[in-house]
């Protein structure tokens, strides 16, 4: 709707003179008389601007007149960009908020490198997918309202029968037991109902970000385009902040309204006095995956620098200070806290701080080869012809997993893990030990090193004993190579991968560390054992909060954290 109220030009204003404009800048985001706009054409610094015909401005001033160039904390003009934290930055900012941040940008840089279409549509996709992803949550939390209230009524049914059989005393159980029953689901069922309200709120929000997003981008400078989106862009990433929140907090685990019930029952019916309860009414919960990869938790929608501007920055070596000698160390992964852990030959299991610091031992039961981290508080190891989930709150194994192979690597991705089994065979499982599907390769050692991302399992053929293999390879889910890389490697072991994708190896033979590219087409090598000081191990990369991993000696005897920049 157009404004009724005249445009008043910004520079007449400012000499107390009141002239109605014919001119919007959007680049100095006032109005411009006839007169002021000869003068705003003929100055260098304005002449490029771009401006709208003052009616066409009127029609969109709402949408438009909320964007600003300049930092509202410093009164300064934007000039720099974050990508760790997705924003536009003044110079204060930069020395204030981000000085220990990597990768920062000059903003005139990245907005003339920004395809503002492109942006556009993956922010709207982005928002597409979590405003599907809340409606499909809101589905599962009616469902689980649907399903409690069944179960709620088996339990009365079960509480009836147990009832008829015996004699009238058990009354007062019963009343007592199904008044626990009652408020537990009642308790359960008001989380459930203010969990749905939450997000259908936030999903509304979604919905208007998605209106706003088609009409915006018409009448606006590329920059106030670009400052926009990221104000979309932010909001995306606060509320996929707000989903791993959500999995933190265990509200949006599923609710199932279970009874256990006394055992003793049937033996002592005739002792009914001694009897004080009937059972127990339980809410069991049970995890499911929040994790929802979008451009926003990626990376920023920016073009990124090839493997050619990457470089491996070493920060500290120290000794590993665990109490018993280790003689070679099978595999390592950095938890989702910061920590990481790592697995020794004989199958001890340590845990390390993320300064590299030892912290402790935790228990084992049987000799494991490899780890990867599940949720946050679970991960899964192979030890050989099975697959254990360990709890680390708990330090307890909740499932065996039973293999009728010997199982080297694993990795998990999608709520599945990826396991080597063999020299031919990528079998791809659920978390209860179903087999998905079966990947047949060629390799010519057992498969110990492989990383299971983005639908698609990358893996090398070597192994510590017998270093034959010299390639790393790239297959689908459905078993389709995709490519297979040669190129300057000789025994590679360690596999890992960035948050864009690229591989990184641990070259035993060459005794260095490379990144192929994810098309597998190129590589480069990022540093070599020289500048460590010793043989080439495992490698592990830490991709939930900042760029850094590790890599460990052949022998275990140290391990050195790194970062990684892209400038």
């Amino acid at each position: 709707m157009a404004s009724s109220k005249p445009v008043p030009c910004g520079p007449c204003r400012e000499e107390k003179v009141n002239t109605k404009a014919d001119i919007w800048c959007n680049n100095c985001d006032e109005g411009l008389c006839s007169t002021c706009l000869g003068h705003h054409k003929r100055i260098k610094s304005s002449r490029n601007h771009k401006t709208i015909d003052i009616r066409t401005y009127t029609s969109y001033k709402p949408t438009a007149g909320i964007i600003k160039t300049e930092c509202g904390a410093h009164s300064q003009q934007f000039n720099l960009y974050c990508p760790s934290h997705l924003m536009p930055c003044c110079d204060e900012c930069i020395s204030t908020s981000h000085s220990k941040c990597n990768g920062i940008k000059s903003l005139a840089s990245v907005v003339e490198k920004t395809k503002i279409e492109k942006f556009r549509e993956s922010v709207e996709k982005d928002i597409n997918s979590i405003t599907y992803f809340l409606n499909k949550l809101v589905n599962s939390k009616s469902e689980n309202i649907k399903r409690g209230k069944k179960q709620f009524e088996t339990i009365k049914q079960s509480l009836s029968k147990i009832r008829n059989e015996i004699n009238k005393q058990l009354d007062c159980l019963e009343k007592k037991l199904c008044k626990e029953a009652d408020t537990v689901w009642r308790q359960e069922k008001s989380k459930l109902t203010s969990l749905i309200t939450e997000i259908e709120d936030k999903t509304k929000q979604f919905m208007e970000m998605q209106d706003d997003l088609k009409t915006f981008t018409k009448h606006t400078s590329k920059l106030q385009c670009f400052l926009r989106l990221h104000q979309f862009e932010q909001q995306v990433s606060q509320c996929q902040r707000y989903i791993d929140n959500l999995e933190d907090s265990k509200r949006a685990s599923e609710v199932d309204i279970k009874i256990k019930q006394n055992g003793e029952l049937e033996k002592i019916l005739k002792e009914l006095q001694l009897i004080n309860s009937l059972g127990e009414v339980m809410v069991v919960n049970t995890e499911i995956s929040m994790k929802r990869q979008t451009s926003v938790s990626r990376e920023a929608q920016i073009e990124q620098s090839n493997i050619e501007n990457m470089t491996m920055n070493i920060e500290t070596t120290i000794p590993i200070n665990i109490r018993n000698q280790i003689s070679c160390i099978t595999d390592m992964i950095c938890l989702m806290d910061g920590r990481f852990i790592v697995v020794e030959q004989m199958g001890k299991i340590n845990l390390l701080k993320s300064d590299g610091k030892f912290e402790k031992q935790l228990p084992k039961s049987g000799k494991a080869w490899s780890v990867t981290q599940i949720s946050q508080d679970n991960f899964a190891l192979t030890y050989m012809n099975s697959i254990k989930i360990f709890n680390m709150k708990n330090e307890t194994v909740t499932k065996v997993i039973k293999l009728k192979q010997n199982c080297f690597d694993l990795s998990f991705s999608n709520n599945s893990l990826a396991l080597g089994l063999g020299m031919d065979e990528i079998r791809i499982i659920d978390l209860e030990g179903n087999t998905l599907k079966s990947i047949q390769v060629e390799s010519k050692s057992s498969l110990c090193h492989l990383v299971y991302c983005n639908d698609r399992v990358f893996y090398s053929d070597c192994i510590y004993s017998d270093c034959r293999g010299n390639a790393v390879y790239c297959v689908e889910e459905s078993g389709k190579q995709i490519w297979q890389y040669t190129q300057d490697l000789s025994a590679p072991q360690g596999l890992c991968v960035d948050t864009y994708g690229n591989i990184i190896v641990a070259d035993f033979g060459s005794g260095s560390v490379k990144v192929i590219s994810k098309d597998g087409k190129d590589s480069k090598e990022l540093v070599r054992e020289e500048d460590l000081g010793y043989r080439l191990g495992c490698i592990c990369f830490n991709k939930h909060e900042e760029s850094y991993g590790f890599i460990c000696d052949a022998n275990g005897k140290s391990i050195t954290r790194f970062n990684l920049s892209y400038d």
